[in-house]
C-alpha cells in the first residue's frame, strides 16, 4: 500500500478489501490524493474489532457510528479534493439502465420499486462476523437493489423537479432463519450456515420524500442461484430488469459435471438440470460500465454517475433499517441525510 500510494502515476486506487478496511484505506488514500473506487458496502459499524458486535451494541450507537465513519472519509476526500466514487454494480447495469430509460420516455412517475438479491449463502468467512462486515443480508445483499432503486429516484428527481428524490423513511425486519429448530434438525444442508452474529434474511420498506415506495429484499437462504432482480412499477409502464438469471442462455444436462468446467452462473448449487446462465455475465452485471465511467470521472474531474450520495444513502438506509428491526417501528430518515459529491 505504501509504494502504490507514493506512486505519481497512479490517479485512482480500487478498495477490494474486507468492509471494516474500506474508511482506513480511503484515509490513506485522501491523505495521498488519490481517488477511490470503493466496493460496497461503502461502510457500516465495526464495534471493538472483537467478535460478536451484532449482539453487544444497540442498533441506534450503530447507526450513529456507521454514518461517522461515512462522514470522517468524505470529508478527508473532500478536503483533498479527489472523488468517491462507489462501486455499485447494479446502477450500471445494462438491464436495470435499460429499464429506467423506458420508464422515463414514458413521462410517467415510478410509484414502486421491488428488488431482490438472494442465495444460498456467502462463500466469505468474514462476511458471516459484524466486526468485519458490519452486519449480513442487509448490508452486504441489500445494498445491491437498494442503491439502484434510490439511484432510479434521484435521476427521476433531477428530471422532473431539478432535485434529486430522497429517502425519508424505512420499515424493516430481520431474522436468523440458519439458527431456527427446523433447519437446524435437517441433516442435509444445501443452504450455507455459520452465521456468527448477523442476519440472513431481511425485508426493508423503504418511503422516499415523494412519499413512493420501494420494498427490498436481502437473504442468504434462497437456492438456485443468485437472484438479481429489479421491478419499476410507475404510472405508465411495468418494467422488469433480470440480471440473474436471465434466458439469454438456457442450457439443460441431466446430471451435474457434463457441461465440464464451463461457468454457468454465480452461487448456483449444481449443474444438473435446466441452467440459466449468461453469455457474459459481467457485462450482464454492470461491471465493465461502472469501471468505464470511473476512469472516466476520473480523467475528466467530474462526478461519477455512483459516488458519494448514494453511498452514504445507501449506509443510511440499512443501519436505519436495522433499527427499525430493533424497535420495531419506522425510521424517519431525513435529519440524517446529507448532500453528496465534492462540490455539493
Amino acid at each position: 500500500m505504501d509504494a502504490l500510494l507514493a506512486d505519481p502515476e497512479i490517479d485512482l486506487v480500487d478498495l477490494c478489501v474486507s468492509n471494516y478496511q474500506h474508511v482506513p484505506l480511503i484515509l490513506r488514500c485522501a491523505e495521498a490524493r488519490k481517488a477511490v473506487i470503493c466496493e460496497k458496502p461503502f461502510t457500516g459499524f465495526f464495534g471493538d474489532g472483537e467478535p460478536m458486535v451484532g449482539t453487544r451494541y444497540g442498533r441506534a450507537e450503530m447507526l450513529a457510528g456507521a454514518l461517522e465513519n461515512a462522514d470522517r472519509a468524505l470529508a478527508a476526500m473532500a478536503r483533498a479534493g479527489v472523488r468517491l466514487h462507489y462501486a455499485e454494480n447494479w446502477v450500471y447495469s445494462p438491464n436495470v439502465r435499460k429499464a429506467a430509460r423506458l420508464v422515463a420516455e414514458t413521462g410517467g412517475a415510478i410509484l414502486r420499486i421491488v428488488g431482490e438479491e438472494s442465495h444460498s449463502g456467502t462463500h466469505s468467512d468474514y462476511a458471516r462476523q459484524w466486526r468485519y462486515s458490519g452486519g449480513g443480508s442487509v448490508i452486504n445483499k441489500g445494498c445491491h437493489p437498494l442503491g439502484a432503486a434510490l439511484q432510479l429516484k434521484y435521476d427521476e428527481g433531477r428530471r422532473k423537479y431539478g432535485t434529486p428524490v430522497r429517502p425519508a423513511g424505512v420499515l424493516a425486519a430481520v431474522a436468523r432463519l440458519t439458527h431456527t429448530r427446523g433447519f437446524l434438525a435437517d441433516e442435509e444442508k444445501f443452504i450455507r450456515e455459520g452465521w456468527v452474529d448477523s442476519e440472513d434474511w431481511g425485508a426493508l420498506l423503504l418511503t422516499f420524500d415523494d412519499d413512493t415506495v420501494a420494498q427490498i429484499t436481502p437473504s442468504d437462504i434462497v437456492l438456485g442461484g443468485i437472484q438479481n432482480v429489479l421491478s419499476i412499477y410507475s404510472s405508465k409502464a411495468v418494467v422488469h430488469a433480470n440480471n440473474v438469471p436471465n434466458t439469454s442462455v438456457v442450457a439443460y444436462a441431466p446430471r451435474a459435471g457434463l457441461f465440464g468446467g464451463e461457468y454457468i452462473r454465480e452461487k448456483v448449487e449444481t449443474s444438473a438440470g435446466w441452467q440459466f446462465t449468461s453469455g457474459d455475465e459481467h457485462w450482464m452485471n454492470g461491471f465493465p460500465a461502472e469501471l468505464q465511467d470511473f476512469c472516466e470521472a476520473t480523467a475528466g474531474d467530474r462526478e461519477p454517475i455512483s459516488g458519494a450520495m448514494l453511498a452514504r444513502d445507501v449506509t443510511l438506509v440499512c443501519y436505519g433499517a436495522y433499527l427499525s428491526a430493533e424497535q420495531g417501528r419506522a425510521v424517519d430518515l431525513r435529519p440524517y441525510l446529507r448532500s453528496g459529491g465534492l462540490h455539493e
